[in-house]
Order: C-alpha cells, then structure tokens, then sequence
C-alpha cells in the first residue's frame, strides 16, 4: 500500500470515528428543539457539529489526494454537500440552525457511515 493510501485510510478510519460518536450523541435528540433546550442539547448540537467539521474536511483531503476520483466510486453521497456543510459550519457558524444539523444526523449520518466502512473495506482488498 503506498503513502498516499495510508493516509486516505486513516482519514476514513478517523472519519468513521467520528460518525459514530455523532450517532451516539445524537440518540436522546428526537427534535431540533432537543439540542436548544439546555446546556446539555448545545452542548451535543456544538460537538457534533465540530465532528461535521471534521468529517467535511477529511474528505475535502481524500478528494484533493486522490485527485477528485475516489469519491465519485460512491455516487449515492451528495459529497458537494458533505463538503459543504464543512464550509457553512466553520464560516457562518454563528448561522448555526440546529434543524439542519437535526436533519443531517437523522437523515444523511447513517448512509455516510456505511459507505466510508465500505470505502475503507474497498481500500484494504
């Protein structure tokens, strides 16, 4: 395995990590209103948020080191968007909407998390 594929698969591994610390924190939040009723809920709508970051950013790095074609193997991501929600959280994030952090977590986290288990999957063959 060369350098450049190490690197992509301890950013999946990292990612990984990460969407599954979100799936554990998010599992009391049933409604948006749950991150905002108390310093508990924002505390999970800041780290989760951080984690998106995070995530939005690795793949921002696999994209660039793999020279934008890795990502377009898994077509069923909207990766623009995965990318994009790094973008508006670390520039706006006083514009932080915890309904669309809700929505992200319930209905794109999942989805995420089995394909970059498959892409690590993929790698190691």
């Amino acid at each position: 395995m060369y350098d450049k594929d190490l690197m992509v698969l301890s950013t999946l591994e990292d990612i990984v990590y990460s969407l599954k610390l979100i799936q554990d924190r998010f599992v009391s939040i049933q409604s948006s209103d749950d991150f905002l009723v108390n310093s508990n809920g924002l505390e999970k709508l800041d780290s989760i948020s951080m984690r998106l970051v995070a995530i939005g950013e690795g793949f921002k790095n696999i994209d660039k080191v793999t020279d934008n074609k890795l990502l377009l193997e898994y077509p069923s991501i909207d990766w623009k968007g995965v990318k994009g929600v790094r973008d508006i959280l670390s520039h706006h994030y006083f514009q932080l909407d915890a309904e669309t952090i809700f929505d992200i977590c319930d209905e794109h986290i999942d989805e995420l998390l089995n394909v970059s288990m498959k892409m690590i999957e993929d790698l190691q063959r």
